[in-house]
């Protein structure tokens, strides 16, 4: 295929995607309320569960309350940027320093199993106890994969939403993108986002051989989206180059950074791309320079799965900050929506956020790649400059 019909090409998905998620939004305003109301007259009680802390996690955090904040659920106040590194720091000042009529960020409500197994049995069962014996929640939000599976599949009977999920699916969370198959539970879907990550990156790229860090599970293949990778890698006429990491089990985040090394080492040899899929314990603010590095070493082109923010640290593409606006309104509406009395699980889960991409002009130079010109206009983030996370 020349380079004028792969441009060409690149520009007319990019117009249909945004068109058709113009659309989502208004299939969402059903009869449900939003506005804000209070719980037999008091403050819902609302506690967070997640699996460990992750970079997009908090980012989704902090929009969904700027979604709350918008629809006056909660007093506009900024939180403080130190404030949002980790959801912990985030629920601490939601506790101590949000002010609202209608909602209470319970202090004792944090609930973290840091990726660790035996942690996260035990957690699930502190929560489901308090829930049956203590009946001081009123709302569970399970945040990533691992909380989402235990709160989904738990038959609790006080609403649940989940937040920051690859694909609810394909992990077991929800039954479908019509019905999540559990009354009290709810979860945003968006059913063609990683298709449109590798359909987008291969068209600005064109790569033959995908290289793909990632942990050889279940949890790794959803978290991956291989699915879906290995569906497109038949239609597109790309090899999958696999080297699998160590995540979910392993006994320190060391072996996990080091097993994401190992495998970015293999991969740069083997394959013309890399998606960097979500790696919760081996991809993070203390690993990326190195594995930036060993990347761009590589002169191997990037896509990163989680957001424009490893674009930032020194990968080549990713999708733009804006779509967490987008996600964090529709989270808060969904809340909004439950509160007002809608069961989770009859609520709708589809909501696609327009595509934009973000691009650093600085690693397009280190690895050789000439960005096309429509893909520059098309972008929504441009980084001069490869900026390391602050440690």
């Amino acid at each position: 295929m020349n380079k004028i019909l792969q441009k060409s090409m690149f520009t007319l998905i990019l117009l249909v995607c945004f068109l058709l998620n113009l659309a989502v939004p208004l299939s969402f305003a059903d009869e449900v309320p939003v506005k804000p109301v209070k719980h037999n007259g008091k403050k819902w009680r609302m506690a967070i569960y997640q699996g460990g802390d992750y970079a997009d996690y908090s980012k989704i955090l902090v929009s969904t309350i700027k979604g709350l904040m918008e629809s006056g659920w909660l007093e506009k106040k900024d939180i403080p940027e130190k404030e949002t590194e980790s959801t912990k720091k985030i629920w601490l000042w939601l506790s101590t320093n949000a002010k609202s009529d209608y909602i209470d960020f319970v202090a004792d409500g944090y609930y973290s199993a840091d990726w660790n197994d035996e942690a996260r049995k035990n957690l699930k069962k502190q929560i489901l106890l308090r829930i049956e014996n203590k009946k001081d929640l009123d709302f569970i939000l399970a945040v990533g994969t691992w909380a989402a599976q235990d709160i989904s599949n738990a038959k609790i009977n006080i609403p649940a939403m989940g937040i920051s999920i690859s694909d609810p699916i394909a992990s077991g969370i929800i039954k479908s993108v019509e019905d999540s198959g559990n009354d009290y539970f709810t979860a945003r879907v968006d059913p063609t986002r990683d298709e449109r990550q590798i359909r987008i990156f291969h068209d600005i790229v064109g790569f033959k051989k995908l290289g793909i860090p990632y942990e050889n599970s279940l949890e790794g293949r959803s978290y991956a989206a291989m699915d879906v990778i290995e569906k497109l890698s038949k239609e597109l006429n790309f090899e999958i180059v696999r080297a699998f990491t160590k995540e979910s089990n392993v006994a320190s985040k060391e072996i996990a950074v080091e097993s994401v090394k190992q495998a970015l080492k293999k991969l740069i040899k083997t394959a013309d791309a890399l998606y960097l899929p979500v790696a919760p314990n081996g991809i993070s603010p203390e690993s990326i320079t190195d594995l930036v590095k060993i990347i761009n070493d590589g002169r191997i082109p990037t896509f990163s799965q989680s957001g424009s923010e490893e674009v930032k640290w020194g990968l080549l593409l990713s999708i733009s900050q804006s779509e967490f606006k987008y996600v964090g309104d529709f989270n808060a509406n969904t809340i909004a929506k439950i509160f007002n009395g809608a069961k989770p699980g009859g609520l709708n889960q589809l909501f696609e956020a327009p595509p934009k991409i973000a691009i650093n002009l600085e690693t397009a130079e280190i690895i050789g790649f000439d960005l096309p010109v429509d893909v520059l206009v098309a972008a929504d983030e441009i980084y001069q400059e490869i900026v390391p996370p602050l440690q």
